[in-house]
């Protein structure tokens, strides 16, 4: 699994015209890509990575000071553009694998007292975010 980590003062995302998910403080902000190898183990790993990861104020994680985060699926992290104009998508796991672990991470993260937000699989989102520091990692497991 990958994820694109970026640490936010405030983030939302729109499906048709309509918020389905946002943290009005500050938090991070995750784009989730699952590959074919994956498995609930990554994505337990992942989430407790997230949880954990020392890059709010005064290098504080989500779990030492209960701040939220808002998870969005995101099969293009796997997308290979070293060839040609256009990038293929070969790496990124189907829908109907790629699905059930991206809420796997959203659960495991609950499980261990996150406060989540989500937006919606497979839609057309619009992401809006305020990125602060800026701060933006790619976390692989």
């Amino acid at each position: 699994m990958r994820a694109v980590v970026q640490r936010v003062s405030s983030a939302s995302v729109v499906v048709d015209g309509r918020t389905v998910g946002a943290i009005d403080e500050p938090g991070l902000l995750v784009l989730v890509g699952v590959t074919h190898t994956d498995t609930p183990a990554e994505a337990a790993r992942l989430a407790a990575k997230l949880w954990t990861l020392r890059v709010l104020q005064g290098e504080k994680s989500c779990s030492d000071i209960a701040a939220p985060l808002l998870v969005i699926s995101q099969f293009t992290l796997y997308g290979d553009a070293r060839k040609g104009r256009r990038p293929t998508w070969q790496a990124a796991a189907p829908g109907p694998v790629a699905e059930p672990l991206v809420e796997a991470v959203v659960e495991e993260l609950r499980a261990l007292g996150a406060r989540v937000e989500t937006g919606v699989f497979g839609a057309d989102m619009k992401v809006s975010l305020v990125n602060d520091g800026p701060i933006t990692l790619v976390v692989d497991v």
